[in-house]
């Protein structure tokens, strides 16, 4: 690929799409990469595009890729359609950034797989988290020692998001649409970097686990889980737990706690954020850069650098992916156990406790049902099952 701008097209350029047409912009005015066309069923205004000139709309993606010869194609289309419009793609001799999560089925990103190997152009999943340096921090410092024996990792998220986040597109809060699976869950989509952050913190993004705990729930009318903890364990032995919500009464940043025998490390993984703790010795907080991954796929084509997030890398995040498609329905959170305000974006929806609940899950590494969470059904709801792991707490500060 020669050093002039890199031609992309954008797949998807409506909600999450629109960080996608910024980042893009950014790139354009360093003379990386330059904007070749739009595809969506729903064209941007020409105004959104005036940074752009030049850039073609369409809503037939081989097409526009055929006329541009677009080098790259961004993909941020609903989780359902991404096999079939990656192929697209890669057939048309176009290297790709996918969005999360890759795929809806186990069996699709098998195909996904498949169809990358075959075709030649590289694929990049957007899991933006792993670009962090912050991962390998965390690993260093575990490799080193700094917290001793690692005893268990625990994530917890906390957002808001109200009833509109549902009523965007057919397809939000869905499991399935017209018999197709969507796997739209919090585990699944808002809260999938928690999930394949962990994993790359234990080393074990490219595992397949079989026995993952899944703890379901819905507050919203959805399909969907809003609400949801899971437990799986790697290969050494290490429970990881993620307890998420999007039905909190206020939103902070998601954080990774690893909890040794001799401290703790906590990762806020969207600030790019570290923080160790040991007993006896103050606090110390580190922040780290971030590499783009448009910016990375860019230079991996060039021969400037390896791919960070190649699809490998995500397998053990598509375990769990898989096991939350087969799990039984989420359970509804009854309306008695919810506090229900309106808000300017629709209806915000509280759950009792549940604040707390997501925040003890991480130090404990536990279920809801092991936390007593009124509202939660006693066992996992998904395939496998280990009794309660919770890391000995000697060496913890917090």
């Amino acid at each position: 690929m020669s050093e002039s701008p890199v031609p992309v097209v954008l797949a998807g350029a409506h909600g999450h799409g629109r960080s996608h047409l910024r980042n893009i912009g950014g790139l354009a005015e360093e003379g990386l990469v330059r904007l070749a066309g739009v595809c969506d069923r729903t064209p941007l205004p020409e105004s959104d595009l005036a940074a752009h000139p030049g850039a073609e709309q369409d809503t037939d993606l081989d097409a526009l890729l055929r006329r541009t010869g677009a080098a790259v194609t961004i993909l941020c289309t609903p989780i359902h359609t991404h096999l079939a419009l990656a192929r697209t793609a890669l057939d048309a001799g176009s290297h790709l950034l996918l969005e999360k999560p890759p795929t809806a089925t186990a069996a699709e990103f098998h195909a996904l797989r498949e169809a990358v190997a075959a075709s030649g152009p590289a694929c990049q999943i957007g899991f933006q988290s792993l670009g962090s340096g912050a991962i390998e921090a965390v690993r260093s410092l575990i490799a080193d020692g700094a917290v001793g024996e690692v005893r268990g990792i625990g994530g917890a998220g906390t957002w808001v998001r109200t009833s509109h986040y549902y009523a965007r597109a057919e397809w939000a809060g869905r499991r399935s649409l017209g018999g197709v699976d969507v796997v739209d869950g919090a585990l699944t989509n808002p809260f999938a970097h928690a999930v394949a952050t962990a994993l790359a913190v234990a080393g074990a993004q490219r595992e397949v686990a079989d026995d993952i705990e899944l703890e379901l729930f819905h507050a919203h009318d959805i399909e969907s889980d809003d609400t949801s903890c899971l437990r799986l364990h790697t290969p050494g032995g290490v429970p990881i737990s993620i307890a998420v919500t999007l039905c909190a009464a206020t939103s902070r940043p998601p954080r990774l706690v690893v909890h040794g025998d001799a401290g703790r490390i906590t990762l806020f993984y969207t600030l790019d954020e570290v923080r160790l703790e040991r007993p006896g010795a103050e606090p110390r907080t580190s922040v780290h850069p971030r590499t783009d991954l448009l910016r990375n796929l860019v230079d991996h084509v060039r021969g400037d650098a390896p791919l960070l997030v190649p699809p490998e890398e995500t397998a053990g995040f598509m375990a769990v992916l898989d096991a939350v498609r087969r799990a039984p329905d989420p359970v509804p959170i009854p309306a008695g156990m919810q506090r229900v305000t309106s808000a300017d974006d629709g209806v915000h929806r509280v759950v009792d406790g549940v604040d707390d609940l997501v925040a003890l899950s991480a130090e404990r590494v536990a279920l809801f049902s092991e936390l007593a969470a009124p509202w939660a059904v006693p066992g996992g709801a998904g395939p496998g099952s280990h009794p309660a792991a919770v890391p000995d707490r000697g060496g913890d500060t917090g």
